[in-house]
């Protein structure tokens, strides 16, 4: 039960339809600041959840469901960091609170969760081809009535995605289709691009909200016109915009209002409803400010209110929890510190990512050498083959991408950067389990896609200092394609920054002898083999570890040293089982006829929902335990697995 307690017109608000039906377009401004209110209530106490993107839709949203007959007609959601709002007004304001942890509700619309979330989210520029999917299906099937409003940000407006959607829909004159432009100059970053300043300039002489209402009524009736529809439509919507100049949406044949205030709801209502009677494509142009109605998030770093974590509603002060004395580095930051010092002695290297700068930590070099340094917007695409050109021309590209996000540019890498070997280091941020984030951001399938590709290398270091010196070994000449993936979260080393040195590419490293079985990890995962093995060590049990380091190409020596001398071998990995660092590991035992009893540990053939790293690392069987309870299985021990660690302390 949330101890949460919503407003006097929003603890009557269970559904949409009790929104239609209980509350006049005048009660609307109340509605807003109730789940306003309630979205800050919540978010301040849990954390771990995003904060700003939904605060500056809440007028937006409840509009929405006011307007039309959700969940009938067909919203989807962008993205989904704006989405909070929206789950709030359909039917999980009493488990809100569950928000992103793990058995509760998603962070993001999941169609399996409501039957108010159209279409499942959590990467950016979708909405659109989706909508249109829906809007084309009905179509088809004689629904044409249904609307569909895909909800896109500007600064999702800039991935390819969304202009093929566009492009499409243009052409599907008959296609039922609202898209509304939520334009707040945001996405985590400010947005960037030509898109962004062309929209700055989008000034109707006449504002949509202050239209006449036997205009809107005129357009409303717009069918009655008979053929001539069409062209009546046409004139009303230049005298709307104040002018014949066209532009790029008009000239893709979308009809385009506004801009428009996104924080006045009764007028965006009112707009709404009107623009359910025009046929055709649409766009409605909103102007928001991400985080509006909570003085901190306005006033305050955009950025840090995306997601804040614990914080005091009263006075804005975000709660840090105090850090333990030499508290290990983020991998991202250690990646941030790293490749200025690399490019300070290398001054080929250039650093390329998509609107993640602050969390990659790129804006460490952006700050330092801006003419190095690109942020290409939401376009991950781009920023593959962009790097692939600045390689051609003999410059070295650090391409930073989550490794969930470079899932968007695999033919990009494949057909661009590797037929072409060309040297492009690709560092993936957020491989493995992410957490709170859950299927749509796991970063569990780069080992298994990367290491099928020919000319690519394939890394993954176990701490910082491995890290910085793969990313060294990476900028040295004729590299080629390279892959360094590192997780979300810290490492192990109170002292990383540490002289770099070259690693042998497909060199692994014995960390530890033994005889009773091997151990196999890459990454960061090998940390939890270094900590089961110390926990069996006291039971007798003798563990060999194996930091392989290179999942391609693989260290052949050193497997041919395990599989000579071990029958029982695991390997460990933050990715999926499927094709990953094990399959790569069996097929060499299998292409070498050697025969052993070999147990893969990652992520299982299935898609992990959200929870802590802790928690879906343990459901997962990878982390300490679960390699404890593996090895005991395949030993046929008969220590109790579970009560293992206690019994030893």
């Amino acid at each position: 039960m949330s101890k949460f307690k919503p407003g006097n017109f929003l603890d009557q608000i269970d559904v949409p339809k009790d929104l239609r039906d209980n509350f006049s377009i005048e009660d609307l401004p109340q509605v807003s600041a109730e789940v306003r209110q309630y979205i800050i209530d919540v978010i301040s106490e849990i954390g771990n959840s995003h904060f700003g993107a939904s605060l500056g839709v809440v007028e937006l949203t409840v509009a929405l469901h006011y307007v039309f007959d959700t969940p009938r007609d067909k919203i989807v959601w962008d993205v989904g960091h704006q989405a909070y709002g929206h789950k709030i007004l359909t039917g999980r304001r009493k488990v809100f609170h569950t928000n992103r942890k793990k058995g509760g509700i998603s962070g993001f619309p999941k169609r399996s969760e409501s039957e108010y979330d159209t279409f499942g989210v959590g990467h950016s520029s979708t909405s659109v081809s989706a909508a249109l999917g829906m809007a084309v299906a009905n179509k088809y099937t004689g629904a044409s009535k249904t609307q569909h409003i895909a909800v896109i940000g500007d600064g999702a407006m800039t991935a390819g995605m969304a202009f093929e959607g566009i492009n499409h829909a243009g052409f599907e004159k008959d296609a039922n289709l609202l898209v509304v432009l939520n334009d707040n100059g945001m996405s985590i970053e400010p947005s960037v691009g030509a898109l962004r300043e062309y929209s700055k300039n989008f000034k109707p002489s006449q504002p949509l909200g202050n239209v006449k209402e036997e205009i809107w009524k005129l357009l409303g009736m717009v069918s009655k016109f008979g053929p001539d529809a069409q062209s009546i439509v046409a004139k009303i919507s230049k005298i709307i915009k104040g002018g014949e100049q066209n532009n790029l949406f008009e000239s893709l044949n979308f009809q385009y209002f506004g801009p428009v205030d996104g924080h006045d709801v009764a007028r965006l209502a009112k707009v709404l409803n009107e623009l359910k009677d025009i046929p055709g494509p649409k766009i409605l142009h909103c102007i928001t400010r991400k985080g509006a109605g909570y003085k901190f998030s306005e006033e305050g770093n955009p950025v840090q209110w995306h997601a804040p974590g614990i914080f005091n509603k009263e006075t804005g002060e975000i709660v840090k929890i105090a850090p333990p004395a030499q508290q290990p580095p983020k991998y991202q930051d250690v990646f941030g510190h790293t490749i200025v010092e690399l490019a300070e002695r290398n001054e080929k290297i250039m650093g390329i990512t998509p609107a993640m700068p602050s969390g990659c930590s790129l804006n460490i070099m952006m700050k330092a050498m801006p003419d190095r340094t690109f942020d290409v917007g939401i376009a991950e695409q781009h920023a593959v083959t962009f790097s692939a050109g600045l390689a051609v021309q003999g410059l070295l590209p650090f391409c930073n991408i989550y490794s969930s996000f470079m899932q968007r540019a695999y033919d990009q890498v494949l057909h661009d950067v590797a037929i072409q070997n060309l040297n492009v280091v690709f560092c993936l941020d957020r491989a493995g389990l992410v957490g709170a984030d859950g299927a749509t951001h796991h970063g569990a399938y780069d080992l298994a896609y990367m290491r099928c590709i020919p000319n690519m290398i394939v890394s993954a270091p176990m701490n910082e200092e491995e890290l910085r010196n793969l990313m060294f070994t990476a900028q040295l000449p004729n590299r080629g394609p390279f892959t360094i993936r590192y997780p979300r979260g810290r490492g192990v080393l109170s002292k990383w920054k540490t002289a770099m040195k070259e690693i042998q590419i497909g060199k692994g490293r014995r960390l530890l002898n033994g005889n009773d079985i091997a151990i196999l990890s890459v990454g960061h995962p090998g940390n939890f083999v270094v900590e089961a093995a110390e926990q069996l060590k006291a039971i007798g049990v003798s563990i060999a570890h194996y930091d392989m380091r290179f999942v391609k190409p693989i260290d052949e020596l050193m497997l041919h040293e395990v599989f000579t001398k071990f029958k029982k071998v695991i390997t460990v990995e933050d990715g999926c089982i499927m094709g990953g660092f094990g399959s790569a590991v069996i097929e060499f035992m299998a292409d070498q006829k050697y025969q052993a009893e070999v147990v893969r540990l990652g992520v299982p053939d299935k898609y992990i929902h959200h929870g802590t790293q802790k928690e879906l690392w343990s459901d997962c069987g990878y982390d300490a335990d679960g390699i404890i309870d593996t090895v005991i299985k395949t030993l046929s021990l008969s220590v109790p697995s579970r009560k293992l660690k206690k019994n030893i302390s």
